[in-house]
């Protein structure tokens, strides 16, 4: 039996997660979670699954959860501590990093170090601290399993074939709720048409950053270190349908492609099970039903945030965290309505600009220009909003 800590377990990876344990009870088992302010969904979770630890933000939310679950529950952690502790500390035999955000390194960097096997859904560990990420896997001897759903299919597609044979990735991205928009239309987005996501149901950022393809910005640069390909190789196309999750081309002209319909709890499961495949409750792919499928080159003016990233990358070095930390806040903000759709690439280019890149040689480089970035995002953020800031 797998024993699994799963970091953000009230989020929709985490929630698809802890279905597919309920579905499979007799291969896994729950050691850990973690969880951010959804305290209602976390004490269902931990009666229904029983771990041992469990950690949420803060004093405040343990001691709330604390009253809710008495004495005879798990051990309750809080803070970043409290997440490195049940990702290390655990008797998980390996951890589900599906935490949202800059935040997710930490505790993924702490598991990874500890031995522990990864399947990881916070693609921003990679996009921010690839090399050291990379590097501590490498060193542990452990294993990283994609869970995002277009690196599954690209893991998937070079089984069985050279690494030296790959032309490029071929990443496909859904275009989002606005991939047939004009810059005029796209000036008056609301966050509601932007979380209303035609395939996909993630989390409210995620859904934004698919909005703006920022989501498709940082797979590439997460690629790029997953599979060692440099991002000159690595292309997107846009497909609506999210059928075709991504494809590898060869050297001879091949194409391989993983194919299947847009529910996350397929790359989850394989991830989970490999290179076993679980029995999954879910409908089969009909492609004489679907009939078509469609493919596109991404729209550079009106989605800027994608070359943002193919920018950041080449810069290498911190670039990557202060693009994902100025994204971040812009996307708060922009959820916040204090600033508008458009916006947030500005924001974005705006602090990466400003940044004089250094290079990434350890945990304290990363954090420090993560940090920086929030406060500059923050000052250009305020100077859109016509307030002073300091």
């Amino acid at each position: 039996m797998k024993r699994l800590a799963i970091l953000g377990s009230t989020g929709s990876i985490g929630v698809s997660t802890l279905e597919i344990i309920a579905e499979h009870s007799d291969r896994f088992q729950v050691v850990a979670l973690t969880a951010g302010r959804n305290l209602a969904l976390l004490e269902e979770q931990i009666v229904r699954f029983r771990p041992e630890m469990v950690a949420v933000p803060d004093q405040e939310n343990a001691q709330r959860l604390q009253e809710r679950i008495g004495s005879s529950g798990p051990r309750i952690l809080y803070g970043t501590s409290g997440l490195i502790a049940c990702a290390a500390d655990s008797p998980a035999d390996m951890v589900v990093s599906a935490i949202v955000g800059a935040a997710g390194l930490e505790p993924t960097l702490a598991a990874i170090e500890a031995g522990r096997d990864i399947a990881l859904a916070n693609k921003e560990t990679l996009v921010i601290a690839g090399e050291l990420v990379m590097a501590a896997v490498a060193k542990a001897g452990c294993q990283l399993f994609p869970v995002d759903s277009e690196h599954s299919a690209i893991f998937q597609s070079l089984k069985g074939h050279r690494k030296k044979d790959v032309r490029r990735l071929i990443l496909t991205a859904s275009g989002g709720p606005f991939r047939n928009w004009s810059l005029d239309d796209l000036q008056e987005v609301t966050p509601q048409d932007a979380l209303a996501h035609p395939n996909w149901t993630m989390g409210r950022k995620i859904t934004i950053d698919s909005a703006t393809m920022m989501n498709k910005g940082l797979e590439v640069i997460e690629a790029h270190w997953l599979f060692d390909i440099p991002v000159e190789n690595i292309a997107v196309h846009i497909h609506p349908e999210s059928i075709v999750h991504s494809m590898v081309e060869y050297v001879d002209g091949a194409l391989i492609a993983q194919l299947g319909i847009p529910d996350m709890k397929t790359p989850i499961a394989y991830a989970l099970s490999y290179p076993e495949r679980l029995t999954l409750d879910l409908p089969p792919l009909d492609l004489c039903r679907l009939g078509q499928l469609h493919f596109a080159t991404p729209d550079s003016q009106c989605f800027p945030c994608l070359g943002l990233a193919y920018d950041a990358i080449k810069r290498g070095g911190t670039t990557p965290a202060v693009l994902n930390a100025a994204n971040e806040l812009a996307v708060e903000a922009f959820l916040q309505e204090k600033v508008g759709f458009l916006d947030i690439p500005r924001i974005i280019g705006s602090v990466v600009q400003k940044h004089t890149t250094t290079a990434a040689s350890g945990l304290e480089q990363v954090l420090a220009a993560d940090t920086w970035s929030r406060h500059a995002a923050q000052a250009v953020i305020h100077e859109i909003q016509g307030v002073s800031y300091s």
